[in-house]
């Protein structure tokens, strides 16, 4: 529900829970490695991305960092990091609405990952970097994040 509107969504595909699956992998022993704090939840998790509840997200991956956000109904506020992976039934909203609603409400860190196209997008909202272009990455590239400058995922292996 986005703006008290609801959409539909397809079922996964298999090479889209495979990325869900090996992203969310590395990113939880990323995170253990480093000692961090944060968790990684691949949906179906809850992300209720404002007090009022009218925008409720199930992004494919999402990293929270702040404890007081997680309750057991899910995330009530911003996860850190957000990864989308897209299908042709998805990508205009994860292009469109979601980024502009991940954007707004204070996600840092934004991937939409387009297995049809074998790149990735690569947005950042973080205060101290103005890098929101959209940089493209080929799944044969080592993508990098800017909230975790150490964590390299290369999507071509899991693909």
């Amino acid at each position: 529900i986005i703006d008290g509107y609801w959409y539909d969504m397809a079922t996964p595909t298999t090479t889209h829970q495979r990325l869900v699956n090996k992203i969310s992998y590395r990113l939880n022993e990323y995170i253990e490695k480093k000692g961090g704090d944060c968790e990684v939840f691949p949906a179906p998790y809850s992300i209720f991305l404002n007090e009022r509840n009218r925008t409720y997200v199930e992004p494919d991956i999402s990293v929270v960092c702040d404890p007081d956000k997680i309750r057991e109904d899910g995330c009530h506020g911003a996860p850190d990091f957000v990864i989308e992976v897209t299908s042709p039934s998805t990508i205009r909203k994860d292009m469109a609405i979601k980024l502009f609603k991940y954007r707004t409400e204070g996600v840092k860190e934004y991937w939409i990952v387009n297995p049809d196209e074998r790149n990735t997008m690569r947005f950042v909202f973080a205060d101290d970097v103005d890098d929101n272009d959209g940089g493209q990455t080929s799944f044969d590239d080592e993508l990098i994040s800017h909230i975790y400058p150490d964590f390299k995922i290369r999507l071509a292996d899991y693909v």
